[in-house]
């Protein structure tokens, strides 16, 4: 499903990354792993069209995007890759279910279909009497899950996660983890995740580990 082959990233005389090779398969739940400045985070970027690599290449279900103009590579992304941070990047202004019906209106669903999907959503993840509250009134469990469920709207082929319980605490933590996997039995979610905790790390099909810009394990 996804392939990089050879991905290469500067910033400035910074190498960041030194030549990546990656593959992940579907319905696969794959943890990339290791110290600040491995070079995860730009990696996962990478992969998700968020920048471009300086040399290599990105497949993913067959395509590779950054052959892509800008418009059609967006509507790429829109439709095969959800997003999941370490702060849920709500729209403070907007309820649980209008965040969530954002990606799918953006893919020029009608309003009545993207309501639909994202109430679906709220439903299967225990947030049916939560969808008129707005970020502030949610707590950082609760925000998470809206990002998850924005993150799926689309049924994308992926969700890459960047340190995605990174600010939660412990029993929300667990609970975002264990909504990986139960995504990945119920809807067939693949995950490719960023995090520092070994816990997760050590519960995913595969691990990743990174160091200095390079694939070590």
């Amino acid at each position: 499903m996804i392939q990089t082959h050879a991905i290469t990233k500067r910033f400035d005389r910074l190498q960041i990354l030194k030549g990546i090779d990656i593959e992940v398969h579907d319905r696969e739940i794959v943890a990339i792993v290791g110290p600040s400045g491995a070079g995860k985070t730009t990696l996962l970027q990478i992969v998700g069209t968020l920048d471009r690599p300086d040399s290599g290449h990105v497949i993913i279900d067959g395509v590779d995007p950054f052959t892509l103009n800008e418009r059609r590579m967006a509507a790429f992304r829109n439709q095969h890759i959800g997003f999941v941070f370490q702060f849920h990047r709500l729209l403070p202004e907007f309820t649980a279910l209008e965040n969530v019906m954002i990606p799918a209106l953006i893919a020029r669903d009608s309003a009545a279909e993207a309501e639909r999907k994202a109430r679906e959503l709220l439903d299967f993840l225990h947030l049916s009497d939560r969808i008129t509250h707005k970020p502030a009134e949610l707590s950082g469990g609760e925000k998470q899950r809206v990002a998850v469920a924005r993150a799926l709207i689309n049924r994308p082929s992926v969700v890459l996660a960047d340190e995605p319980s990174g600010s939660l605490d412990s029993h929300s933590k667990d609970e975002l983890h264990r909504l990986f996997f139960d995504l990945r039995r119920d809807l067939g979610q693949t995950f490719v995740i960023v995090t520092h905790d070994e816990a997760l790390a050590a519960q995913a099909d595969r691990t990743i580990r990174m160091r200095d810009g390079v694939i070590i394990d």
